[in-house]
């Protein structure tokens, strides 16, 4: 098969195999070879699953033939980050800790909802060490690797799936975002990446139910693949009580039914904690905002100073690692990843009264992006400030330098973008905006009001339709 079909989306698949032009067989094989393939070069997958996934394709070409009700993913090679449960196969969350995990026994909610839909899980993809940083690296594994620069970073920590649905290794994966892990990946890669909503997509085995700021969702190449697959994965689930409480979807927006615009208002943002952005990252997202422009909306740039707590949203992700993390010290320090100890151990120096200041730093930025949406409809930013860092970027240690200038750690200088919405909660969906003078992909982020997925993936479709990117392919591989 051509390498055409690699890069069909998948709704595209999913209707080929309904109408019996497509064999899930021979497209499952397709991937599997590729994957088998690119992956010496990639290093983006942990596992990969020949033997199950061929097992399921033919089950899934049983019940076309048979005339079966069919799932909206029915024969879809999809990916998952090890960070998620696949029954059959160890989670080995990125870290030598866990290298000899027996096999899980049983799927994650998240990976019963994707079969359930028609899916084939076909691999698990590469993380850093338990997601904890913005690269996919670590000594566990080696170095994953972007497939329109070799030497670049495809961002993190769902890097491992960025990479593989960038190269055509399958049309979508399940990542996850804690504080910014499928936005950031999105954004270095040329892809489309969503954080729902606190409470849209289950949780199921986050360690704090009630304080979570970790959520899951799709990477895809196009916005329908990622609206789709999110349909898949929403839904309320007993052991997330956001999902019972606060997962209210809420429908497509009546001024976004059509092509026009008019009397959509958009705030742009564009800094954050970041005191600098790269020319063609700018210039990109302009082009963005000028598109919506050009169908109507009215954009305006945000005028007032935004504390985004940066220091405070420090402190409770790596006071979090250092809790967390600290019973596997005696045992695994020698082996564990760097970036892991050297947040643990500024983790550890934080107090109780900086953590629960924290906290409620956390309630105020929420209450001040509510306070933006009482003006707009959407808030758009840059995703990342910058094209992709190279693969040895130490994210512990090493400033990010943009346009020659250094920033401060990445998510002070790179990403500081994409982890203010783990803490409030509201929908971001990162989408192609061009590409940068090296040749990478650039990225703009989309953020809406609470439980407006669909206005927010609307938006962003009509970005693509006025400048559409699915059709470029990376060169990294060629």
């Amino acid at each position: 098969m051509s390498d055409d079909l690699l890069f069909t989306p998948a709704v595209k698949a999913a209707a080929l195999i309904r109408a019996r032009k497509l064999s899930p067989v021979e497209y499952v094989d397709a991937v599997l070879a590729a994957a088998d393939k690119a992956n010496a070069r990639l290093n983006c997958f942990r596992e990969l699953m020949p033997e199950a996934a061929r097992r399921d394709a033919r089950a899934a070409e049983e019940a076309v033939m048979k005339g079966a009700p069919l799932g909206p993913l029915h024969g879809v090679p999809v990916s998952v980050k090890d960070l998620v449960d696949v029954e059959g196969v160890p989670t080995r969350h990125g870290s030598a800790i866990f290298e000899d995990n027996p096999p899980a026994a049983a799927d994650d909610v998240l990976v019963k909802r994707l079969r359930a839909a028609g899916a084939i899980v076909f691999a698990k993809a590469t993380t850093p060490e338990f997601g904890v940083k913005g690269l996919t690296d670590g000594p566990a594994f080696g170095i994953t690797r972007n497939p329109w620069n070799l030497e670049r970073t495809p961002g993190g920590s769902s890097g491992g799936g960025a990479a593989a649905v960038a190269a055509g290794l399958g049309p979508l994966s399940l990542g996850t975002d804690g504080a910014g892990s499928i936005r950031g990946p999105a954004s270095c890669s040329g892809l489309v990446g969503l954080k729902a909503t606190l409470g849209a997509v289950p949780a199921d085995t986050t360690r704090d139910a009630f304080g979570n700021n970790v959520y899951a969702g799709p990477l895809a190449r196009t916005v329908t693949d990622a609206a789709v697959m999110h349909g898949v994965l929403k839904g309320p689930s007993e052991k997330d009580p956001w999902t019972l409480s606060g997962g209210i979807q809420h429908p497509l927006s009546p001024a976004l039914a059509g092509a026009d615009l008019s009397g959509i208002r958009i705030g742009y943002i564009e800094l954050t904690a970041n005191p600098r952005i790269a020319g063609d990252v700018r210039a990109n997202t302009r082009d963005s905002l000028a598109a919506w422009q050009d169908m109507g909306a009215a954009v305006e740039e945000v005028g007032e100073a935004i504390d985004w707590i940066e220091y405070e949203g420090r402190v409770l992700y790596q006071a979090n690692f250092a809790v967390f993390c600290a019973q596997f010290l005696p045992k695994w320090q020698n082996q564990m990843d760097p970036v892991t100890l050297a947040f643990m151990e500024r983790g550890a120096q934080f107090t109780l009264a900086d953590f629960r200041n924290a906290q409620f730093a956390r309630t105020g930025l929420f209450r001040r992006i509510q306070s933006l949406f009482e003006r707009y409809d959407f808030l758009v930013t840059p995703t990342n400030s910058r094209t992709a860092l190279e693969v040895g970027h130490d994210a512990a240690n090493d400033e990010v330098v943009v346009e020659g200038v250094k920033c401060g750690i990445t998510r002070q200088g790179w990403t500081s973008y994409q982890y203010p919405f783990n803490l409030t909660g509201h929908p971001a969906l990162a989408v192609p905006s061009g590409f940068g003078g090296d040749g990478l992909p650039t990225s703009v982020q989309i953020v809406g009001r609470w439980g407006h997925e669909t206005d927010v993936l609307r938006l962003g479709a009509l970005l693509e339709a006025a400048r559409p990117w699915a059709t470029h392919r990376p060169s990294g591989l060629a």
